[in-house]
């Protein structure tokens, strides 16, 4: 990452000592280490004075929050009903066979991480991948190999390689 990372003290003491802030926390934690440790979580229990499990709980109950690691770059995947029913499983396995990596996995670079999601609100696209926040519609597969290319080429230092 950068020298400019935030600790999780410091990511901690942005907000007041009480249990509300728990989901907040959490998210910013993961936004920042690209997923929840189990040593984070228990360091933001004693922050709250929570039990771990609560945290534990809270962690684990939201699909968006994440026990390992995520990719530095995420693609996302929808596989709600129009997406699936236009072939979003064909996706998927295209986006595995370039990545060389499965639904809910992280390359060993670290680089990229696939998740399949219920709905990213873009049916009229589907099926519909998520590249880092951008939207790409009406796949298919042969479509893959050359998205992710062009992706490549736009992260600066990253060859595909």
């Amino acid at each position: 990452m950068g020298e400019n990372r935030r600790t999780l003290e410091e990511i901690m003491n942005v907000y007041p000592q009480q249990p509300r802030f728990l989901l907040p926390i959490l998210q910013d934690i993961q936004k920042e280490e690209k997923y929840l440790s189990s040593d984070a979580m228990r360091a933001v229990a004693k922050y709250l004075g929570l039990p771990d499990s609560r945290v534990y709980a809270v962690a684990t109950f939201y699909k968006v929050l994440s026990l390992v690691p995520k990719g530095e770059h995420e693609i996302k995947l929808c596989t709600g009903t129009a997406c699936h029913l236009r072939g979003a499983s064909a996706i998927l396995a295209a986006l595995e066979k370039e990545l060389g990596i499965r639904n809910g996995e992280t390359t060993d670079d670290g680089k990229y991480s696939i998740e399949c999601v219920n709905c990213v609100g873009a049916c009229a696209l589907a099926p519909v991948t998520v590249f880092n926040g951008k939207y790409h519609g009406k796949l298919k597969p042969q479509d893959i190999a050359g998205i992710l290319d062009e992706f490549r080429q736009s992260v600066r230092g990253d060859t595909g390689e």
